[in-house]
């Protein structure tokens, strides 16, 4: 742990010098705080979602809308977390927000908005954190109750077996809840 403003941070989990903006396949995992079962109940391994839970599903249906360089793969909603597979695909606009292409960054304000992951818009942690506030925007504005876990778990996915195995995998996890850690019982 580093600190920051005098205060112990966890180093981040992204791997350093990737640029996560970057065309590409990406796993993603999203846990509630504490394993919380906000979006449903599992029995006989099928999803009842609460109306938390129909909304998290609705709105990750919705990235694309909001991003239209992301498109959506395999996905399932759990009771306490999710899985996706995003795809992050060519944005070949030009980019002159957070001194990203026209900025040299030795330009001073560049160097004040320079952030270590590179351009924090249009990138995957701009859309999972988008899509975090969003339903828990929802869930305040409605009275449920929903607390995210602070991150979120990511993988590139580098080639077909991979991708075979992770889909195979979010497709069977109602079929596996029982033995999944994310699982509390």
């Amino acid at each position: 742990m580093s600190l920051f403003k005098n205060h112990y941070r966890i180093e981040s989990t992204r791997i350093r010098g990737y640029d996560y903006s970057s065309p590409g396949m990406y796993f993603i995992t999203v846990c509630t705080k504490d394993r919380e079962r906000y979006f449903g109940e599992i029995v006989n391994n099928k999803i009842t979602y609460s109306p938390i839970g129909i909304i998290a599903n609705r709105y990750w249906l919705d990235i694309p809308h909001h991003f239209p360089f992301i498109s959506l793969d395999e996905f399932i909603v759990m009771p306490n977390h999710i899985h996706g597979l995003i795809i992050i695909n060519d944005n070949i606009s030009v980019e002159t927000r957070n001194c990203a292409s026209l900025r040299p960054l030795t330009d001073n304000v560049c160097l004040r908005h320079y952030n270590k992951f590179g351009p924090q818009s249009k990138n995957l942690s701009a859309v999972i954190r988008s899509y975090k506030s969003t339903v828990k925007k929802f869930a305040n504005n409605h009275n449920f109750e929903l607390n995210w876990q602070p991150r979120f778990y990511e993988h590139i996915i580098r080639d077909g077996e991979s991708l075979n195995r992770i889909r195979e995998y979010i497709r069977n996890n109602l079929d596996n809840w029982q033995k999944d850690r994310n699982n509390q019982n």
